[in-house]
């Protein structure tokens, strides 16, 4: 099952949205899908963001979309793939500007993991798909978990930075506690979008300001290179 996979600490969070008809009818569909397709992450990494990121150590969450549907790219961590795997187009520009508003070195593979492991929830709002088919297991109760998730962030008691890039990661913001946490809305880093509004955005430095006016601990952004 599903829930069994989930780290205890998450899972007493979200024991509400893991007890509901919504969670056991994913399951199932899950279970089937990984049955007649190839879908992605693994079963083993499906949770890597909770398992790198307990309630407790959360700093920032950042939200995704969709995982990778590309053979090996899918890691659990939202824009995030392991070391060895292509580093795909959003994350290109991810890294562009990451050097370009904290001076950090191209890094030298995809791996978020140094930012789950410091507190930056790497949250998609669908964490499983179909190979090849981007989006085919959206709509099929993955969001009524990842928003169980974002309002659990939004309850707990250290202040939080939401990043939302893009539309889709936006349509979040009424989950979040305003009066308590800090929002900070971006354009999406893919291909599409980035030249119009992502390049030049300051988000890393933005979100470390934010926590430190608020008492908390910087994001080391700099990935090893």
């Amino acid at each position: 099952m599903l829930a069994d996979q989930l780290p205890d600490e998450w899972k007493q969070l979200l024991s509400e949205a893991l007890a509901s008809p919504s969670f056991a009818k994913l399951e199932r569909f899950v279970a089937e899908e990984r049955e007649r397709f190839t879908v992605f992450p693994p079963e083993d990494e499906l949770f890597s963001a909770f398992r790198l990121t307990p309630p407790d150590a959360v700093r920032v969450l950042l939200l995704g979309q969709d995982p990778y549907h590309g053979p090996g790219q899918a890691n659990g961590l939202a824009f995030s793939v392991h070391p060895g795997v292509a580093v795909p187009p959003s994350l290109v520009n991810i890294f562009k500007e990451l050097h370009s508003d904290e001076g950090a070195p191209r890094p030298r593979d995809g791996s978020l993991v140094p930012w789950a492991q410091q507190g930056v929830l790497l949250l998609n709002a669908v964490l499983t798909v179909r190979q090849a088919e981007p989006n085919s297991h959206a709509g099929h109760g993955w969001e009524d978990f990842t928003d169980a998730v974002i309002r659990a962030v939004s309850r707990g008691p250290k202040p939080v930075v939401f990043l939302l890039w893009g539309k889709y990661a936006q349509k979040k913001e009424p989950l979040i506690d305003a009066s308590r946490h800090v929002i900070i809305k971006g354009t999406h880093p893919s291909p599409l979008s980035a030249k119009s509004g992502f390049f030049g955005s300051r988000p890393f430095s933005t979100v470390n300001a934010e926590l430190e006016k608020r008492g908390r601990e910087p994001i080391d952004w700099t990935l090893p290179s």
